[in-house]
């Protein structure tokens, strides 16, 4: 049977725009959940059902196939069924559907893989997401009526303990897995069901439950980075002209060369010395008296025709794997080393296929505050090594 992962992702949102492509913690949102999808490894394809185009691009990006919906079933008022049907209609090959909402980024290839085996292995026609809660509900009294509120699931003179009550289980709207047969007939959930219950960590819900930056604390501490586990970064790489400056050369009347750069990103420079972080820059072009007027005190590489090769040296050299090296770029001639080392950022300025290649963009732009900005990132990512170490 054909399980395809499928992904409803409109352009429009009445609350923040494009928000299915809004960066969340260096990644578009929509990433978190087709990253974790591709890598369950279970679905024989991966699909976004859009109508825009640079969620199309990301969903690419991705590793995700795309459905173009019509704007019959792209309006505020159209339901996740009808866009769910539209893409059966279209797709004939397709036997079981997991709808996987872009907003939980915290899902990992772990949970997919056990509703798959419910419903392939053991025979459930539906099975959906739910997060166990330990709340006491209320029923509500409306202004004006004559009326006191009841208890719904306690008893006020017997109020148990959080760990001697198993609380309820409540829908999380992280995933829908159903057969095609009852789709058709007008359910996502039906016939014979199941509920998957996930980690409380791992049930986050943008829409519902939490704003943006705190969001991004929740998905740094238990979001899904990849099937390599997270190493200790050595070695942070960045690039010279575009990343630590903005690119811009001044060229004064005696020809003498002048660049800005900000101080952030000097600190930030600083904070990663301290915390036993090799930073090394490198240039394309000869820029060794800029770099001597700023006094870093990093070794650095220049007029490098081959960004690739200094930063293969440098890892070998230092004895490290390519997870415990770090990549800061923004040019084409950076790509090849983006997509070699372990964490690797762009400012927000960056050329678009640097942007492809990279698993983080900050919102600063080069010689804005991005190296700063990175080197925050690396810190929250070492966070997430150490607590691992000590479970």
């Amino acid at each position: 049977a054909h399980l395809a992962a499928l992904v409803l992702a409109r352009g429009g949102s009445k609350g923040i725009p494009l928000k299915n492509i809004k960066l969340l913690a260096g990644v578009p949102l929509i990433g978190w959940v087709l990253r974790a999808a591709v890598d369950a490894g279970v679905f024989h394809s991966v699909w976004v059902s859009t109508d825009h185009d640079e969620i199309e691009k990301v969903a690419k990006q991705f590793g995700a196939r795309v459905h173009r919906r019509s704007p019959e079933v792209s309006q505020d008022s159209s339901t996740s069924l009808e866009a769910i049907r539209e893409f059966l209609n279209h797709h004939h090959e397709v036997d079981i559907v997991g709808n996987i909402q872009a907003t939980s980024p915290c899902l990992h290839p772990s949970d997919l893989i056990k509703v798959a085996d419910l419903i392939q292995k053991e025979g459930f026609d539906s099975v959906f997401s739910v997060v166990r809660r330990h709340q006491f509900r209320w029923s509500e009294v409306k202004k004006g009526e004559n009326k006191t509120t009841e208890p719904q699931n306690l008893n006020p003179a017997k109020r148990y303990r959080r760990q001697d009550w198993p609380g309820e289980l409540y829908e999380n709207g992280s995933f829908y897995f159903a057969k095609r047969h009852l789709i058709e007939k007008g359910y996502l959930q039906g016939g014979k069901m199941a509920y998957y219950e996930m980690r409380a960590e791992h049930s986050v819900d943008i829409d519902i439950d939490i704003d943006w930056p705190i969001a991004e604390q929740r998905v740094l501490s238990f979001g899904y980075f990849g099937k390599e586990p997270l190493k200790e970064v050595k070695l942070l790489v960045c690039s010279i002209d575009g990343c630590l400056t903005n690119g811009r050369i001044y060229v004064t009347e005696d020809q003498k060369e002048m660049v800005s750069y900000d101080y952030r990103d000097i600190v930030g420079i600083d904070l990663l010395k301290k915390r036993g972080i090799q930073v090394r820059l490198i240039s394309e072009r000869d820029c060794s008296k800029t770099l001597s007027a700023m006094q870093l005190g990093c070794v650095a590489k220049v007029s490098a025709t081959n960004k690739l090769q200094v930063l293969e040296d440098w890892q070998k050299d230092m004895g490290l794997s390519w997870k415990e090296v770090a990549y800061l770029g923004n040019e084409e001639s950076d790509v090849e080393c983006l997509k070699k080392a372990g964490m690797s950022g762009v400012p927000a300025d960056a050329c678009a296929v640097a942007q492809k290649a990279a698993g983080y963009i900050c919102k600063s732009n080069g010689g804005c505050g991005a190296v700063r900005e990175f080197a925050e990132h690396i810190f929250l990512l070492l966070e997430k090594v150490n607590a691992a170490r000590k479970q």
